[in-house]
């Protein structure tokens, strides 16, 4: 039986990521790299991981990105904004937390 999948694309400025979330310990990967050796600022890594926080959903999935376009700000942007939507699908009841977060806007 294969494994539930839920994806998402984000989009910031001229970035857009292809977001999928599946079961797992929590582990980001984007453009098949960590997300530590991806991104090398703390503060943009934890922006990725803000949507989980809010969400309450940190280390119950395992994120698989790819993302291109525009700098490394706006990529991860586009990441988190690809995360809230995934996080959507799999949960509708998150909806509310992670729009009043701000993390539903494209902009």
């Amino acid at each position: 039986m294969a494994k539930m999948q839920y994806g998402g694309t984000g989009r910031r400025k001229s970035s857009v990521a292809r977001v999928r979330l599946i079961p797992g310990k929590g582990s980001i990967t984007v453009n098949k790299k960590p997300l530590d050796e991806y991104f090398g600022m703390e503060i943009v890594k934890r922006e990725v991981k803000r949507p989980f926080e809010v969400a309450g959903m940190e280390g119950k999935f395992d994120v698989v990105a790819t993302v291109h376009g525009g700098g490394f700000t706006g990529q991860a942007g586009a990441l988190r904004h690809g995360i809230s939507r995934a996080l959507c699908v799999a949960d509708p009841e998150l909806r509310k937390a992670l729009k009043a977060a701000g993390f539903l806007t494209r902009d």
